[in-house]
């Protein structure tokens, strides 16, 4: 499972002194632990911490731009490194085009039909923020 590979490396990030990178990995495996301990008699799929490192991937983005508007860019730095750690375990996001092609070949280029089939037939493979924008034309 992912969740494995990203405990094996917050293991090695912890051998190589590696501050930022073990950070990162352990915000995504406590929030695994949180979900996993939730109560929803569930276990957390592969497609569930591909979600916990998307979402935590855009809140690392969004304080390092925090950051650099305050001039702190030592801590945007750090965080930059952080997001490097936490991407390596990102699937390929399709891009702008591949996007495109497929609202484009769609029969119901409605933004609620087009949001339910990017959600059913490709959730982690695209980012939501970009579909939306491009379905409504901006």
């Amino acid at each position: 499972m992912l969740i494995d590979d990203i405990k094996k490396a917050s293991l090695q990030a912890m051998k190589d002194h590696d501050g930022d990178a073990r950070a990162a990995y352990s915000m995504v495996v406590s929030r695994y632990q949180a979900l996993l301990t939730s109560g929803k008699n569930e276990t957390p799929t592969d497609k569930d911490v591909v979600q916990i490192l998307i979402k935590f991937s855009k809140e690392l983005e969004e304080e390092k731009q925090g950051y650099v508007a305050a001039g702190r860019s030592e801590s945007a730095a750090s965080l930059t490194r952080q997001i490097e750690a936490v991407s390596v375990f990102l699937p390929k996001l399709m891009s702008e085009a591949e996007i495109r092609a497929v609202i484009d070949s769609l029969e119901d280029k409605s933004i609620p039909s087009v949001m339910r089939h990017f959600k059913a037939n490709y959730d982690g493979k695209a980012d939501m923020g970009l579909v939306s924008k491009i379905v409504r034309g901006q």
